[in-house]
């Protein structure tokens, strides 16, 4: 004689469900990564520094540790970066730019790349550097 044993379920729909979504939205959310931040830079810190928005027709360029250049997520050589500036700058020469370069680059890579922008005639320039926590 059964003396009223009922079996307990737990029902996991609902709990897959939720882990679906979350998995979802990870993917989702990685695909919208910086392309500027690819290429793996460490900004200095700066006291002063100020947390900018996005302008949206400014140029980015990176400088990599051994002098390596980077514009929008593509590398360029020297050559490259004159022409991209050259090509910015007929349109619109007040075209802010922003050099990122690494803490630990060369003082004459970011100095060429101020150079380059200067004979393009681009003149707003901002250095790119890290918000500091102390």
């Amino acid at each position: 004689m059964d003396e009223g044993t009922d079996e307990m379920a737990l029902n996991l729909t609902s709990l897959i469900d939720v882990v679906f979504l979350l998995l979802i939205f990870f993917m989702v959310a990685t695909t919208f990564l910086d392309p500027e931040r690819e290429i793996g830079i460490e900004l200095p810190e700066a006291l002063s520094a100020e947390v900018r928005g996005e302008v949206p027709d400014e140029i980015v360029i990176n400088v990599g540790r051994e002098g390596q250049l980077s514009v929008g997520g593509r590398s360029l050589d020297r050559a490259g970066l004159d022409a991209e500036l050259l090509r910015v700058a007929r349109t619109a020469p007040e075209t802010p730019v922003t050099i990122r370069g690494d803490r630990l680059v060369h003082h004459e890579d970011i100095v060429g790349v101020m150079d380059a922008c200067g004979s393009a005639g681009l003149s707003n320039l901002a250095v790119g550097t890290l918000e500091s926590g102390g």
